[in-house]
């Protein structure tokens, strides 16, 4: 299995690097003809908006393989996949797609209260600017599942939650309207769909791009650990505390052990073996209860 360096983007023949995410880099056609772009996930890991080091082992294949599966299941739904052979050197961590416009904006959809959302609410009684009913627990199920939108900030610069009509006001009413639509649909069917596995999808978030004849098509990664919370179904009916309730098959296990041994300050320390070890266990446990 290919493992790219965790700091550098591979050298791709026939492919030219054009720029690296925190986690995803991606690669232009030599073919000046070609407009499809190479999507290639690394195995870096990010938490607090830092790029931590070691990676984790084979993360780019599982949540690519996880990507694939979640396209295939929502294959209805727009989407930037293009057709094509991957280069064999990245064929387990690559994906093809269509050069699209992307829209700056991260779907959020949120359909049980923790992280961020839990914080704001224990302070104001709302999620993201949104009143809520008093006497939510932390882990909670929400009334109805929350449009949350926020601004993909450029490289460098902390993501900023929005409102919807900040939404507006960056791509206008009609695709402000479209994104809260489709994001809130793909979250229900995909919330469904975990639920017949035993797994709740707490919320997770969604990017979208315009094609050259405007249409909205759903890119990047989609449902992986990286984007979204998955939580034990059974364990969060039962579960005593919120960490029994909520273990997640995430990086919550880096964003936990990186919260109690850093204070934000400078560079992070480095991942200790046992938290890299147990974070990608849960990546495969993941994939294995969804059957992918």
């Amino acid at each position: 299995m290919s493992t790219p360096s965790e700091g550098t983007a591979q050298s791709i023949p026939g492919w030219r690097h054009i720029y690296s995410g925190k986690v995803r880099d991606l690669y232009a056609s030599e073919d000046p003809s070609d407009t499809r772009i190479l999507v290639v996930a690394s195995d870096r890991v990010s938490a607090f908006d830092f790029v931590l080091s070691p990676g984790i082992p084979e993360k780019g294949a599982l949540l690519t393989g996880l990507s694939r599966w979640w396209f295939a299941q929502l294959d209805d739904v727009p989407n930037h996949l293009a057709e094509g052979d991957i280069p064999a050197s990245v064929a387990d961590r690559a994906m093809l797609a269509q050069s699209l416009e992307m829209l700056p904006i991260e779907c959020v959809v949120r359909g049980y209260i923790t992280g961020s959302g839990w914080a704001e609410y224990t302070e104001s009684g709302t999620v993201c600017g949104i009143p809520l009913p008093a006497g939510l627990q932390n882990g909670d199920r929400l009334p109805e599942p929350l449009f949350t939108p926020a601004y993909k900030a450029p490289m460098g610069e902390h993501d900023e939650n929005i409102t919807f009509a900040q939404t507006v006001d960056l791509v206008g009413a009609e695709r402000a309207n479209e994104l809260r639509d489709a994001a809130l649909s793909i979250y229900s069917r995909a919330a469904a769909i975990a639920e017949e596995k035993g797994l709740i999808l707490a919320d997770t978030k969604f990017e979208f791009g315009t094609d050259a004849d405007g249409v909205l098509r759903l890119a990047d990664e989609v449902l992986t650990s990286d984007s979204s919370r998955y939580w034990d179904a059974a364990a969060w009916k039962t579960g005593t505390t919120p960490n029994e309730r909520m273990a997640s098959f995430d990086k919550q296990i880096v964003r936990d052990w990186l919260a109690a041994n850093w204070d934000k300050q400078g560079e992070p320390p480095l991942l200790p073996d046992d938290i890299v070890g147990r974070t990608a266990d849960r990546y495969r446990e993941l994939l294995a209860r969804l059957g992918v």
